[in-house]
């Protein structure tokens, strides 16, 4: 079974944010999907200034077998990029609720997180697709 932290809220095409104390969100790809992925070789992200929407296409995951979009769970501004990951894309297979995150977004709309999936739902959701 994948991590699935319970501080969380989630995609069902498995990214996941979690609000910083200062109202930011940060956004990253869930374990389960860099265990799909595979070993991670490429990273694309948004560039900071852009606005993304909530269940958008807002990057890019590449791995040896597969590439998958990466949604954006909120939508807002984004105000700043993983620059690690362009050199160390592998670390969203090794941290991706951590030193794995993709962006973080300055969030228009705080009620846009009661739509999305608490940990026991996405938990639900991929017991449903393995």
């Amino acid at each position: 079974m994948s991590d699935i932290p319970a501080d969380l809220k989630y995609l069902e095409t498995h990214q996941w944010v979690r609000v910083e104390a200062d109202g930011t969100a940060t956004v990253g790809i869930t374990d389960f999907a860099q265990e799909q992925l595979g070993d991670v070789v490429y990273i694309g992200v948004p560039e900071v200034g852009v606005t993304v929407n909530g269940g958008e296409e807002a990057g890019v995951a590449e791995s040896v077998k597969s590439a998958s979009d990466v949604f954006s769970p909120v939508t807002g501004e984004v105000i700043e990029v993983n620059e690690k990951l362009e050199d160390e894309p592998e670390i969203v297979n090794e941290d991706p609720y951590g030193d794995g995150w993709m962006f973080k977004v300055k969030l228009a709309d705080l009620g846009e997180l009661d739509g999305l999936m608490d940990a026991d739902a996405y938990s639900q959701h991929v017991a449903a697709e393995e």
